[in-house]
Parts: structure tokens; sequence; C-alpha cells
């Protein structure tokens, strides 16, 4: 489908959506807006009259995923702001600038109510040889105002909207502690003959805790300004990726002249100049020169990578010293670095299995503490020393800001979120949170063979025809077969007749069998070519070239035979060289502990001949595309937990049945789309690179757990005075702000150490 404005193609359903004045649109890839229905698809029209910057982005709640609107505002759920779905939506972590903005300006307005509060302990006690209590009491309500109500306003809210929506967090818990701290003092203050004697301290002054609403709210925005900074982080490390594509790119015209044009302008089937030193604009295949091209900011590897005519070019990627002529072949958000860029951003808003015990903890856990605290305060009140109303409700603050579940709400997105990008960097693309923490369990791993384990580019090496056919007639009737045919082989064979300049004729009644091979007529003669069994199967003895078969297959090379309606005409040997990677790659998964078994659908022989060279455990050869889902299947009805490497459309099943799927990144579409973990080189050493970094996010993730657990378990209590009794201590609201700020602290400065593991 194509946007009658620019003629450009508009995906179906459109990848990238959003919403404005009631409708949904798409954008195509030129930039323009197209209308689409409620029915997903059905175009209506486009508009370019319509801004861009007039229609709200969607946003999404990094720990929530389910959660989306139009706009930025807080998540219903947990309370946090809202993130731009898209990365490119938003330059800036608005956000962030305002909690930070907030953070500043409270801090500034504390510290002198920190000041004046601690005055009554300070040697001498000087202020009050120019100040009385109550005007220092003043002095402290006129800074602590805009402290809590405009610096403190983004906690309120949310805390208010948790009640509306009965959906308590951590912002009902900091609301209520900060505004009771407020309210309670503004009424000491205002109206102190309204308290009792048991309100009353030495004096009998009724206290205020001013200082405790200030320093409450200030920590709290600090534990808030550095999740957002890390939050912020990781998304300018994505949006960094994204800007690795130039802003120009040259254009080759129709006669020949040179221009320079807007990325965004490039359209599929352009030819684009690349000289020496530049960035590569867009994905696309050399048309003509060689160079090296370094492709670390995608892969990974440090080492450039020679390229040459027909040789693939991703956009981002920098030319070394030569100079190419590039068909451009991806565009705008079909490239890699858009698809990478967009995988990276929907794992790290999955959620892992393991998050379901942090968010049913947590369903019951702001409840069940306002529940101590009330408890707490009633305890005081009756039981407490004298002023023991005073005693109360400080102890009842400290529990409600102290069991503050921040740290348990980050234990796991933040890992999730920093871990996903890690792999990203390293050429290790995760799809969602559930492979990642599941890929450390997999004991059994499957590969393919063609793409996965080999190049996947097979070369013809060998051709022995029957007596009375010469070598040209066997590629003649064979490459003209399989001109119909996209599998690898196939092309083998026609670039192999081509590279003999063997002409080919048309090909009738052409028939293809997946797994098996193809028939048709070529030059009235009706031809097969394709395996043994297939071959044998259709009552054509091949017993002539049985020996000389099985040397091959030795070899590893894969043999096809053609035929015709009345004996074998001949044999034709493909070899698809392994990897040089591989071998590396299978020593490393088998110090994981990993079952390596190859499934593929050569003969045994060839198949026995790949396995040995490279040490797999186990071999299942002649397997039909289908039959490799039901091996998978197999081996989980037996206990296993399995990951499937593959790279083909006849791969996909078998990736989505495994417990994980591992896509080559040098594969198909609809293979990384079936697969839980891409890997952009198509390098298998990414496999093990993976398993480690399961490993590591998911001890992260049970550290931080951790963390926030044993913090809440051991920090109520104490809050609540349970040590009083035998030590005589108590926990000030302040130091419990400051212990929750720091729990929150601990969970993210640990998830950022994913960062620097080497994987």
């Amino acid at each position: 489908m194509k946007d009658p404005v620019c003629d450009m193609e508009v995906q179906e359903p459109p990848k990238v959506k959003t919403k404005w004045q009631g409708k949904t649109y798409g954008f195509c890839s030129a930039g323009c807006l197209a209308k689409f229905q409620a029915d997903p698809g059905k175009y209506v029209d486009a508009h370019k009259s319509v801004k861009i910057s007039n229609i709200k982005a969607l946003y999404t709640c990094p720990m929530h995923s389910e959660v989306v609107q139009e706009g930025p505002g807080s998540c219903p759920k947990c309370g946090m702001a809202l993130e731009p779905k898209d990365i490119s939506a938003s330059p800036e972590n608005q956000e962030y600038k305002d909690m930070s903005r907030r953070f500043w300006a409270g801090l500034f307005l504390s510290l002198p109510i920190i000041f004046l509060a601690m005055s009554e302990i300070l040697s001498g006690k000087p202020l009050e040889k120019f100040l009385s209590m109550r005007l220092v009491n003043w002095i402290q309500f006129i800074f602590v105002t805009p402290v809590v109500l405009w610096t403190g306003y983004p906690f309120f809210e949310r805390g208010a909207l948790s009640v509306v929506r009965r959906s308590l967090n951590m912002f009902s818990l900091i609301a209520l502690g900060v505004g009771v701290s407020y309210v309670y003092s503004v009424v000491a203050l205002l109206f102190p003959e309204l308290f009792p004697d048991a309100f009353k301290g030495h004096g009998g002054q009724v206290p205020v805790y001013f200082e405790a609403a200030a320093a409450i709210t200030v920590l709290v925005l600090l534990g808030q300004v550095l999740e957002l900074k890390a939050r912020t982080q990781t998304s300018d490390a994505m949006r960094a990726l994204l800007n690795l594509a130039p802003k120009m790119a040259r254009i080759i015209q129709p006669g020949g002249a040179e221009t320079d044009i807007l990325l965004e302008n490039i359209k599929r089937g352009d030819k684009l100049r690349i000289r020496p030193g530049e960035k590569i604009p867009t994905d696309g295949v050399v048309l003509e020169g060689a160079s090296s091209i370094d492709e670390s900011m995608v892969t990974g590897e440090s080492i450039p990578v020679e390229k040459i005519k027909g040789s693939k070019v991703v956009g981002g990627t920098v030319n070394g010293t030569g100079s190419l002529v590039m068909e451009a072949e991806r565009v705008g958000s079909d490239t890699l670095l858009s698809q990478i860029v967009h995988m990276v951003r929907e794992a790290q808003r999955s959620r892992a299995p393991i998050q379901r015990l942090a968010d049913t903890v947590a369903g019951y856990f702001v409840p069940l503490v306002i529940l101590v605290a009330i408890v707490t305060f009633i305890i005081w009140a009756l039981l407490g020393p004298q002023p023991r109303m005073v005693y109360a409700f400080v102890n009842a603050v400290a529990v409600l800001i102290i069991a503050c579940p921040c740290a348990l709400g980050l234990a796991t997105p933040m890992s999730i979120m920093v871990g996903v990008g890690r792999g990203a960097a390293a050429g290790v693309l995760i799809k969602n949170a559930e492979a990642l923490e599941i890929f450390q369990k997999v004991d059994t791993l499957i590969f393919d063979k063609t793409g996965t384990l080999t190049e996947g580019k097979p070369k013809l090496v060998s051709m022995y025809p029957v007596e009375g056919i010469s070598e040209n007639d066997l590629l003649h009737l064979a490459g003209s077969l399989e001109r119909g045919s996209e599998h690898p082989l196939a092309q083998a064979i026609v670039k192999g007749a081509e590279s003999k300049n063997v002409r080919f004729s048309e090909t009738k009644d052409f028939k293809s069998i997946t797994g098996k091979g193809v028939m048709g007529s070529v030059d009235g003669r009706n031809v097969v070519f394709g395996n043994q069994k297939w071959v044998e199967e259709l009552g054509i003895s091949l017993s002539r070239f049985t020996a000389k078969a099985d040397e091959l297959r030795k070899d590893g090379q894969t043999v096809m035979f053609l035929a015709d309606k009345n004996r074998a005409l001949g044999i034709l040997g493909v070899s698809d060289s392994i990897k040089p990677s591989t071998l590396e790659a299978v020593q490393l998964l088998h110090k994981e502990g990993l079952k390596l078994i190859m499934a593929t659908g050569d003969n045994q022989v060839t198949a026995d001949a790949v396995a040995r060279k490279l040490g797999i455990d186990e071999v299942r050869a002649g397997i039909l595309p289908e039959k490799k889902g039901e091996i998978v299947k197999e081996l989980q009805i037996k206990g296993h937990l399995v990951a499937m490497a593959g790279d083909g459309v006849n791969d996909a099943p078998a990736l989505a049945q495994a417990n994980v799927g591992i896509a080559m990144g040098s594969g198909t579409d609809v293979a990384m789309e079936s697969a839980g973990v891409t890997l952009v080189k198509g390098d298998l050493r990414g496999i093990a690179k993976a398993r480690k970094l399961s490993r590591a996010t998911m001890r992260n993730i049970r550290e931080n757990l951790f963390f926030a657990f044993i913090y809440n378990v051991l920090g109520v209590p104490v809050a609540a005075g349970i040590l009083y009794p035998f030590f005589g201590i108590l926990l000030s609201p302040i130091i419990a702000s400051a212990a929750m700020s720091f729990s929150s602290i601990s969970v993210v400065g640990n998830a950022l150490r994913l960062r620097r593991f080497r994987i």
C-alpha cells in the first residue's frame, strides 16, 4: 500500500502509529501521516498538512509496559512518570529536568530550616539569645511551605491519584508521611491551645516537624533525580545509536549527476556514493568499489569488515579508505539501526517472570504498611513515655517513610533496562525480559546447519554427470530448474552455472517440494532435482552414484541428484564452509554445560562429517523443516529447557516453539520476529555472550530484590520503635527518609554495574 501524497510505502498495519483527534495514524517512510480506520490496515487518506508536532506522542510506563496513553503523565499503577514509546520523540527527559529543578530549589530552601531546627541541640543554644522558639517555628514555616507545596507537589498529585484509582503505591506513603508532618506542624504553630498535654514537650511547647517534612521531600526528590538520570542515560545510549546515521547522503541521479540530499528523502532503490571516511547513510548493497567498514557500533566487533560488490552494508557504520556506490534497500524505520533501537526499547519495557514476586508483594505492601503505622501510633499513644502523642506521631511517620516500596519496584526493571542495553552494545539483541531470564536455565541447544553453523553461502564444487551428458548439460538442466527457487543451495547451483557461462531455458510446470527438491519441464524434458530419498521415492535408481555421493558427503558436501523420468542424469556437490568462529563458539557453549544438537535436512553422512569437525553432541539429519519444531517439543516433554538457533523462514516455527529462540542477524525477518534473542552479526559466540549476560542480569536482579526486601524487613520494625525498650534507639523521620532514598540509590547503582560487565 502506498501513500497517495508522496508515493511512499505505508506499512499495514503501521509499526509506528499515534493518535490525534481520536483517530489512529501511521507514518509512511517519508514522514507523512496515513490515516487508518478502526479496521487495522484499511487505508483512508494521507495528510501532509497535519504537523507531527501537533500530535501527542504515545507514552508508556517503564515499569508497566501495558500502560500506554497520549502525552506525558503518571502511571496509574505505580505513579511513576511515563516516558515516550518512540525514543526519538523527546530529545530531553522533561521529567528529569523538572525533578532536578525542584530538588535544587527544595535543597536551597531546606538548609535554613534544618539549621534552625538543629539549633536547639547546639551547645549553648546561641539562637535563643536572639530569637524565641515561636519565631524560629514561624521562620521554618515560611521556608518549608514552598518546599512541601511546590517542590513536593508531584508526590501529592500522584498520591491523590493512587487513592482515586484504588491503586496505592510508593507515592501514597510519601504523600501521607509528608502531608501529615506538615499539616500537624502548621496546626501546632497556629493553634497550640488545641493540643492536650500529651502532645507538649519540655517548656509546654507543642513540637513541630517542619524540618522532617522538608528533609523527607528533598531526599525523596534526590532519589527520583538519581533514578531518572539512570533511565535517561539508558535512553541517551539508544538515541546516540539512532544518531549514528548521517544527516545527509550523496545521491547519484539517473543522468550521473551527484547531489546531497537529506537522509529522510532517500528512497528504496536510490544509488548513493560513499566516500572514504563517511558514514553509510542507510542499509543496502554495494554496487561498485571495495572498502573496509567499521561495524563495531552495531555488532560490537572492533575489526573492520571487508566489503566488495554484492556485500550488504548497514546504515550508521563507518566507511574506511575505499570509495563505494551502494543501492538503498531499507530506509527510515526499516533500517537495522532503527530495528535495534525499537527491539531494545521494547525489551527494556518488558516484564520478567521474576517480577511477579515483587508485584505480588507490592500489591499487599502499601496497605500493610499503613496498618503497621496505625498500630505503631496506637501502641506508642497508650504505652509510650511522655509526651506520648509526640512519640506516637513521630514513629508512625517514620514507618510510612522508611517502608516506601520504591526500591522494590525498581529492583527488576532497572536491571532489565541496563542488561538489555549492555547486550545491544555487544551485538546481542534481547527481545523481551522473559527470554533473558529463561536463557540462564537452558540445558539444550539445537542448531540449524546452513547459515547458522555455516556461512550460509554454499558454492558448487563437484559435478558428476552420467555417461553421454556433459557437465554443461547437467548445469543447464539443474540451473534452469533452480532459477525458480530461493533456497541457498539453489542459488549456489545457479551461480555455479553462470560462472561457466551456461545459458538457461524456460522451465514449465515448475513445482517445489519443501525439504525435498524441485521438478519441471526443461526443453520439453521432464526432470527432477533434489535429495536422494525423494528421487528414489519417485522410482528412479541412483545405485550408480551411491558410492561417489557417500565420498562427497564424508567431505562435508551436500549432494543433490538430477534425473529424468527414466534414469539418473548426474549428481552435484555443494559445500557451505563452516564459519571461522563456530568451533570456538561450540567450545564455549560446552563449557556452559549445554548439550548441543544439530538438526538439518542434509544427509546423515554429511551432517556427521560437520558434527565431527565441530564436536557437536548429537545429530538429527534428514529433518524436514516442519519436523524441527517437533524435535524441540519432544525434548521439552522430557523436561529439557531448549534453545533453538536458526536463520531461515523454515526455522521460524521451531524458534517460536523453543523456550528461547535465537536468530542470526544475517537471516530472515521472519526468523528474527520469532526469536527471543537476535545475534546481529550472526556469530554463534554471541550465544555464549547472551548466556553470560542472562546469568549476570538475573544475579543482579536477585541482589536488588534482596536489598529491597531486607531493607524493609529490618527497617520497618526499627522505625516502629522495637529497639527503644532495649537500647533507647528511635528512628527519626529524617533518618527514615534518608534510609529510604539510600535503598533506591543502592538498587539503581547495583543495576548500573551491568554496564561495565564484560561479555
